[in-house]
């Protein structure tokens, strides 16, 4: 059943929380939105789930409506699931005693909960430990096999690998991937983190002012940001001043290249994206198109200022480079710079 959101707004007293969300979600789909805090994400789960009530708009599962200006379901028969940001386990139960809770009593009872186990990779030597007993991922992947256990239509994550460490954040975001691949149910995933929502999402939405500004495949979300601020949001970017050379290609301070997508809608004066990741530095054997203006360490590498264009089109921007490759340049030296792929345009305000 597909997970269809219409026209969602919701205000705390003075204050707009969301706008006019509408967005759907297909059948077994993985979806993450993204946004900075107050950007609306939890408030948006907590709306889905039954804990809230929209002021406008719909919320429908399939044909049944869930929340709507006629009616609303109550949020324990909505068949959501819902897992918070510290999984709020039981700390009075054990593992499997938090799987089963809620799980009718009967001879599938445990056996329901050994599936739920090693669908969640949990060794079932751990079905009797208590939760304080358990590593942060563990207790994660305890959570949402506990609200799997009612087997719901749609799984809501409420930025459930934020406490974490970086390490044990990733290892736990791909368990639980693969068990909802293996699981089949609908989840929407709710984060701050840009890396985390383009690796964990067959869509990632994303969230700004309470606006859900851009949605679609991480890739082509990625790739084409639908404007500045969802770019320089979803990861570094260098931008430059730009002119029109003719069909699909503009003069730029990294020369001329083709452009990949158009986000300038017409406008005469524009700005050219390009990632980081597309940029190639090489010494300069002779000359060479930039200057390297400083070099700040890293740790695992350094951060180049570089200088470039010239003409009428003089930038500056700052390029990280490997550790391994720091110790070939130096303030001063001259450096030749290549892009890989094309730009993207956005209008030029100033």
């Amino acid at each position: 059943m597909t997970l269809s959101l219409s026209g969602l707004s919701k205000s705390f007293g003075t204050t707009r929380v969301l706008r006019d969300v509408t967005l759907e979600v297909p059948e077994g789909t993985r979806i993450a939105l993204v946004g900075s805090s107050g950007s609306g994400k939890s408030t948006l789960l907590r709306l889905i789930a039954g804990f809230e009530r929209p002021d406008a708009g719909t919320i429908a599962l399939g044909d049944r409506e869930l929340a709507g200006p006629r009616s609303t379901v109550p949020a324990h028969r909505r068949g959501i699931g819902y897992v918070a940001q510290d999984g709020a386990l039981f700390p009075h139960l054990s593992v499997a005693r938090n799987i089963a809770f809620g799980m009718p009593r009967g001879a599938r009872h445990v056996a329901r909960v050994h599936e739920l186990m090693e669908l969640a990779s949990l060794d079932q030597t751990l079905a009797d430990r208590m939760p304080h007993e358990l590593s942060g991922g563990q207790q994660q992947r305890v959570a949402l096999a506990r609200a799997l256990t009612q087997q719901p239509k749609v799984i809501l994550l409420d930025e459930p690998f934020s406490a974490l460490d970086t390490g044990l954040r990733a290892q736990t975001r791909q368990a639980v991937v693969d068990m909802l691949e293996r699981s089949g149910v609908t989840a929407m995933l709710v984060t701050h983190d840009r890396d985390e929502a383009l690796s964990f999402g067959q869509q990632v939405g994303v969230l700004a002012g309470g606006r859900l500004v851009q949605a679609g495949a991480p890739t082509g979300v990625f790739d084409a940001p639908i404007d500045v601020r969802v770019a320089e949001f979803l990861g570094d970017v260098m931008l430059v001043s730009a002119r029109s050379a003719g069909t699909d290609a503009v003069d730029c301070a990294f020369g001329r290249l083709p452009v990949r997508h158009d986000r300038s809608g017409g406008a005469a004066r524009v700005r050219a994206m390009v990632r980081p990741e597309q940029v190639r530095l090489a010494p300069a054997v002779d000359g060479g198109n930039a200057t390297v203006v400083s070099i700040r360490s890293t740790g695992a590498g350094a951060d180049l200022t570089l200088r470039f264009g010239g003409g009428s089109f003089p930038a500056e921007a700052t390029h990280r480079v490997p550790l391994h490759a720091a110790a070939r340049f130096q303030a001063g030296c001259q450096v030749q710079i290549t892009v890989d792929g094309g730009v993207v345009l956005y209008p030029r305000h100033e």
